[in-house]
């Protein structure tokens, strides 16, 4: 593991390829900004599903479908190390037990926190949600806007990709999907 003064120096090292004095007054303390700012954008590597999912409730019989809708997220793109960011909808159909609804939020942080790709959260949410909710259906969409589209390459200003995973009876009955769909597309409050 790299230590946070080879990081810094990692850094500075960066800056000296962007500018002529990587000392001057305006970067001085840029390396050890750029290293917080990193410990905050990837937490997610410090956290672990079981302790967000593993905490449920008696669900009291309730098996409708639960979702959590218009979830902002920011992530970065490991493959630029471009922001990208947008919204995440997940849904469960519980079988006995439920989830606070903040632990949704938070595993989106989990997966977004991380040096990621689209699919990979959409993915891994939908796995986590299945391994320790085990619900009649899981579902994840997520849409965002990447960086690396945007401000480089192709410069498409206004694409958004959208990624879906969908489990158990999501992706196995039509008319759960469809009903799931609506949800999604209601008014907000």
């Amino acid at each position: 593991m790299v230590t946070r003064t080879e990081a810094e120096q990692a850094v500075l090292t960066l800056l000296g390829y962007l500018e002529d004095d990587p000392q001057r007054e305006g970067l001085a303390k840029t390396p050890q900004r750029v290293i917080d700012s990193w410990d905050e954008l990837f937490a997610g590597y410090n956290l672990k599903a079981a302790d967000l999912l593993d905490s449920t409730f008696n669900g009291e019989g309730y098996d409708g479908i639960v979702l959590l809708r218009d979830i902002e997220f920011h992530s970065t793109c490991e493959h630029h190390l471009q922001p990208f960011n947008g919204r995440a909808h997940i849904a469960y159909i519980p079988v006995e037990r439920i989830v606070g609804i903040s632990k949704l939020a938070r595993i989106i942080d989990l997966h977004a926190r991380r040096l990621q790709n689209q699919e990979r959260i959409t993915k891994g949410i939908a796995d986590d949600l299945e391994k320790h909710l085990a619900p009649l259906g899981a579902a994840v969409i997520i849409e965002a806007s990447h960086g690396c589209m945007r401000c480089r390459g192709v410069k498409k200003q206004n694409s958004v990709m959208t990624t879906s995973a969908m489990r158990g009876v999501f992706f196995e009955r039509p008319e759960a999907r469809q009903e799931l769909m609506q949800l999604i597309q209601a008014r907000p409050l």
